[in-house]
């Protein structure tokens, strides 16, 4: 079992996609690693980069050919300017030139050094093979994306034909619901206590605080900028933004100059349970308009479903608890992370292998455990919660209409968050003794929904909405 850490299923980046854009990137960086590690990197002539199966079949419109780019540049998916993006890939385009690594330049076509390849690779749906050209002789390296951005390289494969065990660092190794709840009794703990004895065995308290609040910031930040950008999303379906017109209508005439203000000016807003809906809902399509504009966002525990977890945490912060500081914000992360890494170690977070229960259905389990724990459930009705979520997403398909991460991804970001809330809520009236459906029965359960889901509803936009909604209707 390996170490799944918070900062692993919470990833800083830019959108669209965290398995087909923000995984790419990072696989990027990396076989540049390996190219130097192997004192290769200054040799090499040309590059080829072949894109396979989802990657390939909905790439362009998830960018992935632009995150490729970006990451043989040396650019960090967690800090460029992302007003730059564009003007680092038309550079590249215009000139038939690559900064590799910026650090040399050699002759690279976007067209033909960047191959869509629709045939699948054995592994795993998100395959990509890199290939550098020294001296005339081809060296390849195959690499995967395999969901929330994590990536991996072929000899993991072999690795697991052949049984190595990948042991875990952290002190309370956790793979099963089951076992989480049994160090919560030992160490007399909530989730999130133990969440952190895990994480500090591997970084100090401060670290983690600092990072914590890097992700929390982002993600604030995130809405912000989607609740205050008007007009239309790229790529040609030609969607309208509606976190802009939800939040001018919700917000009023209120006074503020920055997101820690906008969050206070929102406490002071009227409550109702229609308005409460469409906060919750603005908050999540706010992320995932930023997102789908190749903005930043937080992969949780991907891009496609990265304004679930920001939406019911920011319910949590500005309806339910007014008083709510970076204490909450720290538990709450703590116990997604959590939820998330245990979905990614018995099943998927992967919509390629999943469809999209793999994603929305995962950040709207680790959501509602999440707020369960704040409001005062137990660890047993935090993972009720969870359960519920996830059972009410099961079989949910990911068929994105053009390849875009815009219909029907960016609504499901909205049901998810309130299924959270819904979820959350029934979990405190549970008594988990009564629970006919564990939360391990239904992590099971997903990955043999995931298994057996007809191909053409996992990421490749071949069936379902993507081909009954053509781009032409739009």
């Amino acid at each position: 079992m390996e170490s799944i850490s918070v900062f692993d299923m919470l990833k800083i980046g830019v959108g669209p996609s965290s398995s087909h854009t923000l995984g790419p990137w990072r696989a990027a960086e990396r076989w540049i690693k390996e190219l130097k590690d192997k004192k290769r990197f200054d040799k090499v002539e040309k590059i080829t980069v072949d894109l396979y199966g989802s990657l390939s079949l909905t790439g362009k419109g998830h960018a992935t050919d632009f995150a490729v780019i970006l990451g043989l540049t040396g650019a960090d998916p967690e800090r460029i300017p992302v007003q730059n993006i564009n003007s680092i890939v038309n550079e590249v385009k215009s000139t038939n030139s690559l900064p590799f690594n910026n650090e040399k330049s050699i002759p690279f076509s976007f067209k033909d050094n960047i191959v869509f390849n629709r045939k699948f690779l054995p592994f795993h749906s998100n395959g990509m093979v890199f290939t550098a050209q020294i001296n005339g002789r081809n060296y390849k390296s195959t690499y995967y994306s395999i969901g929330g951005g994590f990536v991996v390289q072929e000899e993991r494969k072999v690795a697991k034909a052949n049984k190595i065990i990948f042991y875990c660092t952290f002190p309370y190794p956790i793979a099963y619901g089951d076992e989480l709840l049994k160090y919560c009794h030992q160490l007399n703990l909530p989730i999130s206590g133990v969440v952190l004895e895990n994480e500090k065995s591997i970084r100090d308290e401060n670290s983690i605080d600092f990072e914590l609040k890097r992700v929390w910031h982002t993600m604030l930040e995130c809405m912000y900028v989607g609740c205050h950008t008007e007009g239309n999303l790229p790529g040609g379906l030609n969607v309208r933004r509606r976190a802009y017109d939800m939040h001018k209508n919700l917000i009023g005439n209120a006074n503020y100059n920055n997101p820690q203000e906008w969050l206070e000016s929102i406490r002071t807003t009227e409550v109702k349970f229609r308005q409460i809906l469409k906060w919750v809902s603005c908050f999540a399509l706010a992320v995932n308009e930023v997102n789908a504009s190749l903005g930043r966002v937080v992969t949780a525990p991907t891009n496609g479903s990265a304004g679930v977890i920001p939406a019911v945490l920011m319910y949590y912060m500005v309806i339910e608890n007014h008083e709510a500081n970076f204490n909450h914000v720290k538990k709450f992360l703590l116990v997604a992370g959590e939820i998330g890494s245990i979905f990614k170690k018995g099943a998927t977070i992967s919509a390629a292998m999943g469809g999209c229960q793999a994603e929305i259905g995962v950040s709207s389990a680790m959501a509602a455990g999440a707020l369960t724990e704040l409001l005062g459930g137990t660890p047993e009705q935090v993972l009720v919660a969870a359960e519920i979520a996830m059972e009410h997403h099961l079989g949910l398909t990911c068929d994105p209409i053009g390849g875009l991460v815009q219909i029907p991804c960016i609504e499901r970001n909205s049901m998810g968050a309130i299924k959270a809330i819904n979820a959350a809520e029934l979990a405190l009236d549970t008594d988990p003794k009564n629970v006919k459906v564990p939360l391990d029965k239904v992590v099971n359960t997903m990955w043999e929904t995931a298994k057996d889901m007809n191909t053409k509803y996992k990421e490749t936009s071949e069936g379902g909405l993507a081909v009954g909604v053509h781009l032409t209707d739009c």
